[in-house]
């Protein structure tokens, strides 16, 4: 009788055991990230910008061996993202804070970027300080089918005169066969107080928002990221009230979007950047409902996060554990950017083994 028990448990086993092979499954991976490139200049004064004032050019020695540095930098960041599970640097990468299209054509063109092959898109904006965002893509991966530039008109509250800032990037491309539409965003600054300049934030969320709606309009399971330095956290007025982002997935319904930053801010007191002791998490990556569903035949959200490795963070001092920023009291820090990146995994499940970067599920 015992014997027979043991057989029973014995075949039990087997069983479990040969189920678990069974379900195991393979996943492909690819990042999406965003980051501020702080300053990235370079040092050429353009007559037709206001660029005097950028750091690089405010220094009177050393401004092409900083330049180089600072691309160095930013190139070994970018290069890093998204290594941890993908083994690859971002599929696509959101940039802002750039002055034009040959800093990100030097930036790419790194012995650390260069085997990615990445292309860029990129519009002149009329933002005043003459800094744009752009969407860089390894062009393996990605292919883009539409891109375009879309104007903020927003005007100041005192003077009623038009501020001059950055434009909106939408881009529709299929990344590994996938149709996804990206936005890539630097909302108004917070120059002159958060209350005074938070109709224009407000703004920047409303033309995000009708870009967002006019894409749904058109398909209501569009799989679609709005990304940038939002110079809001996950909770105020524009992330909240106007687009409406959901903390939780479970409540976000079709058409609706997920934040999955606002988690990290509100209940672990994570952020990108620091000021006067407080941090903010400005810098965030939100997407569509259908990015969330349990069907990993085409690509969905996996996880988030905030790209802080050691190396990014100031070690000592009074700014210890601050982001290490590239330019401060005038001079060249060797550092990298005042705002952490941030990024999202996309997982799509494979049939069998191949030469992609996968992950077992």
């Amino acid at each position: 009788m015992k014997s027979l028990k043991l057989l029973i448990i014995l075949l039990a086993l087997i069983s479990v055991s040969n189920l678990s092979a069974q379900e195991e499954k393979r996943y492909k991976i690819h990042t999406v990230a965003f980051y501020n490139l702080e300053n990235l200049f370079d040092t050429i004064n353009d007559p037709l910008k206001y660029d005097e004032a950028s750091p690089i050019m405010e220094m009177n020695a050393n401004r092409s061996e900083v330049y180089k540095k600072k691309i160095k930098n930013m190139a070994r960041v970018i290069a890093n993202i998204g290594s941890d599970y993908a083994n690859n640097s971002p599929a696509v990468i959101g940039v802002c804070e750039i002055e034009n299209r040959q800093v990100l054509v030097d930036l790419v063109n790194d012995p650390l970027l260069l085997g990615k092959d990445y292309g860029i898109i990129h519009f002149d904006g009329p933002d005043k300080r003459s800094i744009d965002v752009a969407l860089l893509y390894q062009k393996a991966l990605f292919k883009p089918i539409a891109e375009s530039s879309h104007e903020l008109m927003i005007y100041d509250n005192i003077t009623r005169k038009r501020v001059f800032t950055r434009d909106q990037l939408l881009v529709s491309g299929k990344l590994d066969g996938d149709l996804i539409h990206l936005l890539v965003n630097h909302w108004p600054s917070r120059s002159g107080g958060e209350a005074r300049s938070r109709s224009k934030r407000v703004g920047a969320a409303k033309l995000n928002k009708r870009l967002i709606d006019s894409l749904q309009s058109i398909d209501p399971y569009a799989k679609i990221f709005t990304m940038g330095d939002l110079n809001d956290d996950p909770t105020n007025e524009s992330v909240k009230d106007v687009l409406k982002a959901k903390k939780e997935k479970e409540d976000v319904e079709l058409k609706g979007i997920y934040n999955p930053f606002e988690k990290m801010f509100t209940e672990k007191g994570y952020g990108t950047t620091a000021y006067r002791d407080a941090w903010s998490l400005f810098d965030q990556i939100m997407m569509t409902q259908p990015l969330l569903e349990d069907d990993y035949s085409s690509f969905r959200f996996w996880k988030a996060g905030i790209y802080n490795k050691a190396y990014l963070s100031n070690k000592r001092g009074r700014y210890e554990g601050y982001p290490f920023r590239s330019f401060a009291d005038g001079g060249f820090t060797d550092g990298f950017s005042d705002h952490f990146p941030v990024y999202v995994y996309l997982i799509k499940e494979v049939e069998e083994d191949t030469e992609e970067d996968t992950t077992k599920g």
